[in-house]
């Protein structure tokens, strides 16, 4: 059996391998674990896309390596394999981010997920009750999301949302931010229910060998 699940790891990295040009790991997958999404028709079940994690992460990584198969793509497949890996972050405990360098398709994707995680959790702030004018920290919004604070910075920076005035940054979010990603959730028909997670993290660190 362990040897049939490290051959399945290692098909996987080497699926990558064809789509991924800085894709270099497909060994030594020992120290990974590896989700697997997949469609399911009358023929069975078939994979769509995966990612790794590593099983301790001194960065607290959250993604090693992410793919979705080209003939899956433009399907929301790898916006859903992200939210994901911050679901399990979730259930961690942890802020959690991709590894760096990411590939330029890679960068595309994770942009778009985090300025949607990031307007979607300032809008749900704002609907609810809060003091006047609304307070929210760049950590908090950290611990809200379960991102790295770096990545909230730059989507912060990448929407235009963060401003200095009066000698500090404040968020800055326009009634037509709102209605552009109202809009582009209602056409979001797919989400991850976390309600339906069935996983527990191990602590790999008292397991000894993998």
């Amino acid at each position: 059996k362990q040897w049939y699940q490290r051959r399945v790891r290692e098909n996987l990295c080497l699926i990558a391998k064809l789509f991924l040009d800085h894709k270099t790991l497909y060994y030594d997958t020992d120290p990974f674990l590896f989700y697997v999404m997949t469609e399911y028709d009358q023929q069975g079940l078939h994979m769509v896309g995966y990612f790794s994690k590593e099983k301790e992460s001194s960065e607290d990584y959250n993604v090693a390596c992410i793919l979705t198969l080209p003939c899956h793509q433009k399907k929301g497949y790898g916006r859903l394999l992200i939210e994901f890996s911050y679901l399990l972050s979730q259930v961690e405990g942890k802020l959690g981010s991709p590894e760096k360098p990411l590939s330029d398709l890679g960068l595309l994707s994770y942009r778009s997920y985090w300025s949607n995680a990031v307007l979607e959790a300032l809008i749900q702030y704002l609907d609810s009750p809060t003091e006047s004018p609304p307070s929210l920290t760049i950590l908090e919004l950290c611990d809200r999301l379960c991102m790295k604070k770096e990545d909230v910075i730059s989507t912060l920076q990448h929407l235009n949302l963060i401003h200095y005035y009066k000698g500090q940054y404040i968020i800055c979010l326009s009634n037509e931010i709102i209605d552009q990603h109202r809009k582009s959730m209602f056409r979001r028909k797919v989400r991850i229910d976390e309600k339906y997670l069935q996983w527990q993290p191990k602590d790999w660190s008292k397991r000894g060998k993998w």
